[in-house]
């Protein structure tokens, strides 16, 4: 394959957002909300339930979807993986208004060999979240 072929066939994303199955819809976007802080953009209902909810946190997009409990209710979510938010916020501060409100770190914040500076939190289906920012 020549390098011409490869860099037309190469992907030129723009934009990632994930979509998170969850056990317990309400449960989960109250966390998000009134932990990490994130908005609502959309909720989605189907014949009148609640089934998924836009979330929204600067141009950090996340959908929650309600599990049906197809694949089993015991499954292991989030296992091998994390999501990556970086923000231009101060990470301390960020932990700071994790804690007052009931929340958990997984990792307190600390400064990485690359420069970053981040913390670590998992949610009620313990899928992971990093949050990292410059070194302030």
């Amino acid at each position: 394959m020549s390098a011409e072929t490869t860099s037309t066939a190469s992907l030129d994303g723009s934009e990632l957002a994930a979509s998170l199955t969850v056990k317990n819809l309400q449960s989960s976007l109250d966390w998000y909300q009134n932990v990490l802080g994130f908005a609502v953009d959309e909720k989605h209902e189907r014949n009148g339930k609640l089934m998924a909810v836009s979330l929204r946190a600067g141009k950090v997009r996340m959908l929650l979807g309600q599990d049906d409990g197809a694949k089993g209710w015991e499954r292991v979510k989030g296992e091998g993986m994390s999501l990556q938010i970086t923000t231009a916020q101060s990470i301390d501060d960020i932990a700071a208004r994790i804690k007052a409100v009931g929340g958990t770190l997984d990792t307190e914040p600390r400064d990485m060999p690359w420069g970053a500076r981040m913390l670590a939190v998992r949610d009620p289906d313990g899928f992971k979240l990093v949050v990292s920012g410059e070194r302030k």
